[in-house]
């Protein structure tokens, strides 16, 4: 019998069925409130955290007070618990580390508009999830000077969730909560989607708000969002998320013509999907059961009635000139980190230790880059934007794998805590996210769906890319692809808060 408690609000097995819309519905109905939902959620992090390590810490004080930090409680997710990313927008008064000991101690004093977004739809933050080092990799492990912190995967735990939102991915995916805050400069929304079998949206560069610390043009290949279980929380949370403040970023979107609540309710009609599995200018191969799974999922979508149409390579970028251009955004703004580390009291001769290993490998390499790199950079992010654009001036979707690899180990080889050349590490990453990096360089949305599991039963996530300022198709299509497979979306990993003992 699954486990009950007089303690909580709900059992276990019923929890896990709720997605955030369902569980408002729930607290605006006065069936349990905001409180009992937020110690479900914290009793959840008591089962499996110790397993799982996706939470860095508890607030504890929001766990006891739901209204503490202000949501707004005639918000659409009124009580909805949540975890912040532990890097990128803040909340005053809570701390953030950005999963480094260069920011150990560091507690916002600033709201940044992404939080007053979720606060504004009532969604209330109880804790922080796990992320490596500012993000630098897919694999949720970093080092605190001596304490390591290794996510693991709800599905098999000696993988990886992804990353670099892992810890929230891995929460959602094992039924702590049912969305939770994630951010994507090169897949890493998509990435702990995809192995850990749920939805995630990289939304168009301008499409939400930054930190107020730096605009898109500064840090263009980077934006906020969610990760959850269903594809109408994913709508709902981006119908908030998106609003923008006046003056409050540099590429003005503009507010969608349509709620995505609302547009995901329509079909989208019969769409022109462009496929492909290539090499994407990588001189590895896709796994060959990724592969397989993608070109399995394009069949139930020309089941829905959409027209198929495989496209070579030749045809999307100019690959060299799209990874360097990435590579040099990436890597370049690395030179940063000295000056971070001053502004903390640390300095640049003490700073390995303070750095996982290939953190400062990205330091160091930043060196080569001057200020010509710069202007080539945006000469060739202007080519390769233009590229897509003819290509998707020809389809309304491009499917392909999120990512090139199946769920490799926990703090394995995109490990920040390697140590082996930077150039071969870098390599291998861009081998892995051939399929992600390319939307964070040109700016297109892009969302990744489970797909189904591997011979490992572990998941695949499959990824659609839509024009630039096309959320809207994407999710269409989305919760269509939801209703004809739902077996996809409710596939429950091994560990589980419905599951543990």
């Amino acid at each position: 019998m699954p486990e009950t408690s007089t303690t909580l609000a709900m059992g276990w097995d019923e929890w896990a069925r709720l997605d955030g819309i369902a569980l408002a519905d729930l607290i605006r109905s006065g069936q349990i409130t905001a409180r009992e939902a937020a110690a479900q959620a914290a009793a959840g992090v008591a089962r499996l955290n110790p397993k799982l390590e996706a939470v860095v810490a508890m607030f504890d004080d929001a766990v006891a007070d739901p209204d503490i930090d202000g949501p707004n409680r005639n918000g659409p997710f009124y009580g909805v618990p949540i975890f912040l990313k532990d890097l990128g927008s803040t909340l005053k008064g809570r701390p953030q580390d950005s999963g480094s000991a260069t920011m150990a101690g560091f507690v916002a004093t600033t709201t940044d508009p992404v939080l007053e977004n979720f606060l504004g739809a009532g969604l209330v933050p109880i804790g922080r999830s796990t992320t490596p080092e500012f993000g630098l990799t897919f694999d949720t492990t970093t080092d605190y000077r001596g304490r390591v912190v290794v996510s693991r995967n709800p599905w098999d735990l000696t993988r990886t969730p992804g990353g670099s939102s892992g810890g929230s991915a891995a929460a959602v995916a094992a039924g702590i909560v049912p969305l939770s805050m994630a951010s994507d400069g090169g897949g890493s929304i998509r990435i702990p989607a995809a192995f850990c079998g749920i939805v995630g949206l990289k939304p168009s560069r301008g499409r939400i708000p930054h930190v107020l610390s730096r605009n898109e043009f500064a840090a263009r290949v980077s934006t906020e969002g969610v990760i959850s279980r269903t594809v109408r929380d994913t709508a709902l949370a981006l119908d908030h998320m998106s609003r923008t403040p006046s003056g409050g970023t540099f590429i003005a979107m503009g507010r969608p013509a349509e709620p995505y609540i609302d547009v995901i309710a329509r079909p989208p009609g019969k769409l022109r999907i462009g496929l492909s599995t290539g090499d994407w200018g990588r001189a590895t191969r896709t796994d060959p059961e990724v592969a397989a799974r993608i070109r399995a999922f394009a069949l139930v979508l020309e089941g829905l009635g959409h027209s198929m149409q495989e496209i070579p390579d030749a045809d999307i970028w100019d690959f060299p000139m799209l990874y360097g251009s990435f590579i040099t955004q990436w890597v370049g703004s690395r030179a940063l980190f000295p000056r971070l580390a001053a502004s903390r009291g640390i300095d640049e001769a003490d700073l390995p230790q303070f750095c996982n290993p290939m953190t400062w490998q990205h330091t160091l390499a930043a060196s080569a880059y001057d200020k010509f790199d710069i202007y080539n950079m945006m000469t060739a992010n202007n080519a390769v934007t233009r590229q897509i654009g003819r290509l998707m001036d020809r389809i309304d979707i491009l499917l392909v794998p999120t990512l090139a690899i199946r769920v490799p180990e926990a703090n394995g080889p995109y490990s920040l805590l390697r140590d082996e050349p930077f150039e071969v590490w870098m390599e291998r990453l861009l081998d892995a996210i051939r399929y992600t990096a390319p939307c964070n360089e040109t700016g297109l949305p892009a969302i990744s769906l489970p797909a189904g599991l591997d011979s490992d039963n572990l998941p695949i996530g499959a990824q659609l890319y839509g024009n630039f300022g096309r959320e809207d198709l994407l999710l269409q299509l989305a919760a269509q692809i939801e209703q004809a497979k739902p077996d996809w979306f409710t596939a429950m990993p091994p560990v589980h808060v419905a599951k543990a003992g």
